[in-house]
């Protein structure tokens, strides 16, 4: 089990390269199982959670292959015969994504048997709203032994009210809905970025949607989907992480291959903090890819944050703004309104010397705290970022336990930051 010794105090300066947004990749390597065609996605982060997915796809009898490319990585899927219908334990506990494949597996075969997911250790995260979405559509649903076993002829669409608003059960009943006879209409539906580039990479197969970046979504079923090419978008979090990063070490970074309109709540909050961004020319090629210029310029203002849902800030920021919290001049009141399980890295930058009260969903941060290195644990994936940055910050040496976490959502993340100027070595624990 790896960790990272961070000797903290470095300003950081240059240029980082952002991957491809692995909540985007997910579900766009899912969405191969709807063909027996060939899908090419660019763009791909080589993260732990895309070598998970591509594992179960491999189980699950589909053929893939990555390669490198100058401008990131790119991934061959082709589920040339029809794939096996069982989504076993032993790689779905591993991501609560792996769920994904739920949909296209009934779309497709009619059938399915795919393990209730697991992941990271941020709250209840149920997938009743995937399933009752699949039985608006005519499918029998049953959990046994700890799987979800779905049946149906063929899917027919309907109208189908999203009770909260859900990332991945829009994405599931999307691709599911594709290939179902007639049309479907999701209400309520998450319009997040991620969304919206899976919608992209299915219209280029040939499925017919419309209401992209809207709360209602139409899908047109057609009776079979072809193969595509299609890039992956900018991952927004990696982003608004090394946006952070350069703020919370006084800083100076060049984030190349961004997409500042999903940034949109970030960039407003850093600001109001005191941070410096601006949009400058990018180093990259291609749709979505811009260039911001961050400065790093304390003592920065304290601000209070509430996540939403996009195009509000996100949850998977939060812990991040947090550690940026502990710099600011004041107290910072948080909210967390998606996740009732997600301040447990409060407690470990507690013991670094910052100065957080949690009260359920509300977390106070009061600074500016100086920080100081320590043994730290991370507990899921952003935490585990949270915990760097700090580090970055600190006096003396930190060491981040359990930083598999962080290797599920960032591609090489010690090293991008050691070539602007961090001191983070990863040591290996037996």
């Amino acid at each position: 089990m790896d960790q990272f010794r961070i000797e903290g105090g470095h300003r950081l300066e240059g240029r980082v390269t952002i991957g491809g947004a692995k909540n985007a990749a997910l579900p766009a390597m899912a969405a191969a199982l709807l063909t027996d065609k060939r899908i090419e996605l660019h763009n791909i982060p080589r993260v732990r959670d895309i070598l998970t997915m591509r594992s179960l796809l491999d189980e699950l009898g589909v053929d893939s292959s990555l390669k490198h490319e100058r401008e990131g990585n790119c991934l061959v899927i082709q589920a040339r015969t029809p794939p096996d219908p069982v989504a076993a334990y032993e790689l779905v506990k591993q991501m609560r994504a792996s769920v994904l494949v739920l949909g296209p597996l009934l779309a497709r075969l009619g059938h399915a048997r795919v393990s209730l997911p697991g992941g990271c250790a941020i709250g209840a995260r149920p997938i009743n709203l995937h399933l009752k979405g699949l039985e608006k559509l005519g499918a029998t649903v049953n959990i046994q032994h700890g799987y979800v076993e779905a049946r149906v002829d063929r899917l027919r669409g309907d109208l189908i009210q999203f009770d909260t608003i859900t990332v991945t059960g829009t994405e599931n009943l999307m691709m599911a809905a594709t290939l179902a006879e007639g049309t479907t209409v999701l209400e309520n539906a998450a319009v997040e970025p991620e969304v919206q580039d899976l919608a992209a990479l299915l219209i280029a197969m040939g499925a017919k949607i419309d209401g992209l970046g809207s709360p209602t979504i139409r899908i047109q079923g057609v009776t079979r989907l072809a193969g595509a090419k299609h890039t992956i978008i900018p991952d927004r979090i990696e982003a608004g992480t090394f946006m952070v990063a350069a703020a919370i070490t006084g800083g100076h970074l060049v984030l190349d291959r961004t997409e500042p309109r999903h940034l949109t709540a970030v960039i407003a909050k850093l600001a109001e903090v005191g941070v410096q961004i601006a949009r400058v020319k990018s180093r990259g090629q291609g749709p979505g890819f811009e260039a911001l210029e961050v400065r790093g310029t304390p003592p920065f203002r304290a601000a209070d944050m509430v996540t939403q849902e996009y195009p509000g800030f996100p949850t998977d920021m939060q812990a991040q703004y947090m550690a940026l919290a502990t710099q600011g001049s004041g107290s910072s009141v948080i909210t967390e309104t998606i996740f009732e399980n997600r301040y447990l890295h409060a407690l470990e930058l507690a013991r670094m010397g910052a100065d957080i009260t949690v009260d359920g969903r509300r977390a106070v941060v009061r600074g500016p705290t100086p920080l100081s290195g320590a043994n730290v644990q991370a507990s899921d994936l952003r935490a585990s970022a949270s915990l760097v940055l700090a580090g970055l910050a600190a006096d003396g040496e930190s060491v981040v336990d359990r930083v598999y976490h962080i290797d599920r959502g960032y591609e090489r993340i010690e090293e991008k930051l050691n070539r602007v100027g961090a001191k983070i070595s990863r040591v290996s624990q037996g």
